[in-house]
């Protein structure tokens, strides 16, 4: 796995991931009231907290993206 997520891509995923995360169990917004949205929001949340642990994300590869800086030697 090659890593292709830099780390001000990391910041906005990991805290992108967690808001949804905690809007979805802790809000009690209406919008959360749906079992679609209340499990959509927690599936994504976990979804960009995963790629941003990992630093890989698997959407990336087959457009040839990577926001990570590549070390020169």
């Amino acid at each position: 796995m090659k890593i292709n997520v830099g780390t001000p891509d990391r910041i906005v995923r990991l805290v992108l991931g967690l808001t949804l995360i905690a809007l979805a169990l802790f809000s009690g917004l209406s919008v959360f009231a749906s079992p679609l949205f209340y499990w959509g929001a927690i599936g994504i949340g976990i979804v960009l907290v995963v790629t941003a642990t990992l630093r890989f994300c698997p959407l990336y590869l087959p457009f040839g993206i990577s926001t990570a800086r590549v070390l020169r030697r």
